[in-house]
């Protein structure tokens, strides 16, 4: 049992060091990725806590968006419903990975640009994340709407989690390391 432990702990300082959990941009990434927390729960504290909003209905904020009290027990656009404990845990648990998996390419990253997209999906995730395990579905609560058709409803997690992919798909074709690509393929 003691030589197996020893290769337990071989084996997780192997992978510890072949990846690394700190980089130059963690601190960055991490502090968005708070920002864009603390931003969601403050929103959703107030909306709901303060402001009351699940006992007022449907409220017309501008002729295109209306907040509502929606509660999302799936996956973005309601998909994949999560109606039992164990649809819940196993949503929760994913989302969970999926932001350590970003946390660990946030610690590879040397660029401020994708640090702050990582941060931003993090912080979101998080957020919703937080809402599956306190409540068992996620608090959502603006509404688009425009000629009678009515897009699905979100948060403030949301938009954070939208925005750092809109930032990394800005990254992937504008970003430094597209930049190198485009400029290496033109030397012949």
């Amino acid at each position: 049992m003691n030589a197996k432990s020893r290769s337990v702990k071989t084996i997780l300082s192997d992978l510890v060091a072949r990846t690394p959990l700190w980089g130059p941009m963690s601190v960055l990434g991490l502090v968005i990725a708070l920002l864009a927390f603390l931003g969601d729960r403050l929103s959703k504290w107030w909306l709901m806590d303060v402001y009351g909003v699940a006992d007022r209905g449907v409220i017309k904020l501008l002729p295109f968006l209306d907040i509502v009290m929606a509660w999302n027990k799936g996956i973005s656009y309601g998909l994949f419903q999560a109606e039992t404990g164990t649809g819940r845990a196993f949503l929760a648990g994913f989302a969970i990975l999926v932001s350590g998996a970003l946390y660990l390419w946030l610690a590879r990253v040397n660029q401020r640009l994708l640090s702050v997209a990582i941060g931003l999906i993090i912080g979101g995730a998080l957020g919703n994340i937080y809402d599956r395990l306190i409540f068992g579905a996620v608090a959502d609560f603006f509404s688009p709407h425009a000629f009678g058709y009515y897009w699905y409803i979100f948060n403030v997690a949301d938009v954070w989690i939208s925005f750092g992919v809109i930032l990394m798909m800005y990254d992937t074709f504008f970003g430094p390391d597209a930049k190198a690509s485009r400029a290496g393929k033109g030397k012949v």
